[in-house]
């Protein structure tokens, strides 16, 4: 499983070089590594669907315990099916849509291939970082292909967007990961499964886990960020609606939906969000003129329908959510592709403009149908066997299953409505329009669009295949005698089937009524007007804080670093640390005199009014350090400091000829003295009090003492562990000291030289000056 993510991650880098001489042999080639996933995944579907389970795991950070980690069970079986096949498809596609060489050519076919690699990686995941991982990955891919090159405004705005909603949601779901896995024990996703946690924590870890689900799957109030990535080339589209980033969202509720399985938290705000975005993005799409913002709108909807089937929880809703899940990803690819058809031959994606496509391709018009059929929910297409398993899942239940039924029935009927919305706007020939001129479209860009829509066709009438792909996920949740089939006689499932048609039949008759309507509705909620005032909010704040910390002065910043620090980890130790046992003033004599010297030169510093005094105060500081070295044993340290301070004294004191003598005496300067004095003198308290603490924390000696003590004779030849770790370690402290040392001369040296060169400029541009004047006088002599 590792190997086929690889092999699209290092297709993908190699591609660019392909790109440069064909752009059609990169798609091909970009093509083999979903192909080559999709096969082999075909080949394992009969064990897995017999419960046998693929694991894969290697270890990339043993010692804290991180590794990627691999699982193919009925679910990942599922999503690669469609990430891979589809993908494999897209690739293809892109050959006939990309003119040969383009731009948008050679930067879509890597990065398609990486994306699909990515994805490919998060549906195997079998462990929660592994997962964080390839999701964020899904992101940058998704930023890059949405951006393209980043020329026009809106591309550039719909890819920050996107990327901004995906990326916060990510980084609060990674949040949610770490308190279920440290509550649990473990990252394992198998493991939480078999063995679900409970308590607090665990509530907690739900709702910070759908927060991210939300973000990637568009569900109110984060849905504005799909519509807008549809500037993005259609066949990225038609990969991002159908198999890739927007079903990442929806496939992780369907992951951890067993973890948190009745826990409340998780299940209602699934349901609740799901409900209200199902209904939104179908109205939305109602009223849509461009095709791709129409489709972007009806899997708004499509997400929220398939949010409530996975995150409910129970068999039936679960084998309802894995077939409309799989029928999502048919149709939806079917019908972006096919607006890309339209589109390239056409030259419009407006359905106001377009007119009587239909009878200048029929065979396209056909497809289209067989996918709009799929989507509405008609009978014999998988999207039919989707649609009634989901009504059967909430008829047992109580009066609040039979409300969630009722929404489920009126946003089918908005789906019915978009559905028929988008094969009229695409094929019908329309009154006063004339009609459009479009080419017949080459056979690959033809049979790509044909494909899945074939398949919905083919797993309606052969559901046992569909059947027996749902139900092994779905028996994660307990058995149940549920399964899907085309005919389960006169039932209540079928009449509500039947009623969502005719209801949105109704709608699409009444679209010019039912647009007039809602142009006279308030719009007091607007996502993207929301998301603009919270960008621009958030520009104005950090333009106010920027304004006010970063002031250009070294001593500002020093000081809000300090008290950072005494208010983070100061605060810290002075609640929980406390005084070692047997602590001395002093060990040596030597040490007093020389503390005393040090602390009475840091005094004189901050009383200095002439900055070469500062200076040689600051010396003593250093040489005083210096000296405390020596009183500790450690006169190779002492050499270095005595060094470094006598090359920075010396660097100093070159700096300081282009300075004024006395520092800046202003009322500013001297009121801000003493809050400057007292921070310092803080933080140096710290500082000491923190060593004292840190230095005694240690209870018993450490294992690599012992092992120094063993490994000391025989490895080094020395009985002596302090001489053995200088003999062999320390020389790259020394070089380390050296290279500091090199650096801090060639600075001085620098300094030197420049001003010498500095000289030599002004004398000689004196000499100019002189000699020009005396040419002008002789001149004037002669005159």
């Amino acid at each position: 499983m590792l190997a086929f993510v690889i092999a699209h991650l290092l297709v993908a880098l190699g591609l660019p070089a392909i790109t440069r001489r064909s752009t059609r042999a990169a798609f091909l080639i970009a093509a083999v590594p979903p192909a080559a996933a999709l096969g082999w995944v075909l080949s394992q579907a009969p064990a897995v669907l017999d419960g046998q389970v693929s694991t894969e795991t290697v270890a990339w950070a043993p010692l804290i315990g991180l590794e990627f980690s691999f699982r193919l069970d009925a679910l990942a079986l599922l999503m690669t099916i469609l990430v891979a096949g589809i993908g494999a498809l897209v690739l293809l596609y892109s050959d006939y849509y990309f003119a040969a060489g383009s731009g948008a050519a050679r930067r879509s076919a890597p990065l398609l291939l990486a994306f699909a690699g990515a994805m490919l990686g998060l549906v195997l995941a079998d462990d929660l970082i592994t997962l964080y991982v390839f999701w964020e990955l899904t992101t940058i891919c998704s930023f890059l292909l949405v951006g393209q090159a980043g020329v026009s405004r809106g591309s550039r705005r719909s890819a920050l967007q996107a990327l901004m909603i995906t990326t916060l949601g990510g980084l609060v779901m990674l949040l949610g990961f770490v308190v279920l896995g440290e509550s649990a024990g473990t990252y394992r996703i198998s493991e939480l499964m078999a063995n679900p946690p409970g308590g607090a924590p665990v509530a907690v870890a739900a709702v910070l886990i759908l927060v991210g689900a939300f973000t990637k799957s568009a569900q109110i109030p984060f849905h504005n960020w799909l519509p807008a990535a549809m500037v993005a080339p259609t066949p990225i589209s038609a990969y991002l609606h159908a198999a890739s980033m927007v079903k990442a969202g929806v496939f992780l509720v369907a992951r951890l939906a067993p973890v948190f399985l009745g826990v409340a938290v998780w299940w209602v705000p699934a349901v609740v969000f799901g409900l209200v975005t199902m209904l939104l993005g179908g109205w939305r799409a109602l009223h849509e003129y461009d095709l791709k913002k129409l489709l972007a709108y009806g899997t708004v909807s499509q997400l929220g329908f398939l949010m409530v089937l996975l995150g409910t929880g129970t068999y039936t809703a679960a084998v309802a959510g894995a077939a409309m899940l799989l029928a999502h990803g048919l149709f939806k690819a079917t019908l972006f592709l096919v607006v890309g058809i339209v589109d390239h031959e056409a030259g419009t994606r407006d359905l106001r403009e377009l007119s009587g496509l239909g009878r200048r391709m029929p065979w396209l018009a056909g497809i289209a149908l067989l996918g709009v059929a799929s989507m509405a929910g008609l009978p014999p297409m998988l999207g039919f066997l989707g649609k009634e398993a989901a009504f059967s899942a909430f008829l047992e239940g109580d009066r609040t299953d039979l409300l969630i039924d009722v929404v489920l029935v009126g946003g089918s009927m908005l789906t019915v409505a978009y559905s028929l919305r988008v094969l009229w706007g695409v094929f019908a020939t329309k009154p006063g329009v004339a009609p459009t001129e479009a080419s017949r479209p080459a056979l690959l860009g033809f049979a790509a669009a044909a494909l899945p829509s074939l398949a919905g066709v083919v797993l309606g009438i052969g559901y046992p295949v569909a059947d027996e792909l749902a139900t092994a996920y779905a028996a994660v949740f307990g058995t149940h005698d549920y399964h899907l089939d085309l005919w389960h006689g006169w039932t209540v499932p079928l009449l509500l089937s039947a009623f969502a048609v005719a209801g949105g039949v109704v709608l699409h008759l009444a679209r010019t009524h039912v647009t007039g309507f809602r142009e006279e509705l308030p719009h007091p909620l607007d996502a993207q007007r929301g998301y603009e005032r919270i960008m621009a909010l958030l520009e104005r704040v950090a333009v106010g804080v920027t304004g006010r910390l970063q002031v250009g002065s070294l001593p500002t910043y020093l000081g809000i670093i300090l008290l950072t620090v005494l208010a983070v980890p100061g605060t810290a130790l002075a609640l929980r640390a406390s005084a070692p046992e047997n602590l001395r003033a002093y060990d040596e004599l030597l040490q007093l005199p020389l503390a005393v010297a040090v602390v009475v030169a840091a005094i004189a510093v901050a009383r200095s009014r002439r900055r070469l005094t500062a200076v040689l105060m600051v010396g003593v500081v250093g040489y005083g350090i210096g000296g405390l070295f020596i009183v500790d044993g450690g006169p190779d340290l002492a050499l270095a400091q005595f060094l470094v301070e006598t090359l920075t004294l010396v660097a100093f004191v070159l700096v300081l000829r282009r300075l004024p003598v006395r520092f800046a005496q202003g009322d500013g300067a001297r009121a801000l003295r003493w809050p400057k004095m007292v921070i310092a003198a803080a933080a140096g308290m710290f500082i000491a009090a923190a060593a004292v603490v840190f230095s005694s924390a240690r209870q018993a000696p450490p294992q690599a003492t012992a092992r120094y003590v063993v490994d000391a004779p025989q490895g080094t030849g020395a009985t002596n562990i302090v001489n053995a770790i200088i003999v062999d370690f320390r020389a790259f402290d020394t070089v380390g000291e050296i290279s500091v040392l090199a650096v801090a001369a060639t600075g001085v040296a620098s300094l030197v030289l420049a001003a010498r060169h500095e000289r030599r400029k002004r004398s000689s541009r004196r000499a100019e000056t002189r000699t020009t004047v005396l040419s002008g006088t002789q001149e004037e002599v002669r005159e």
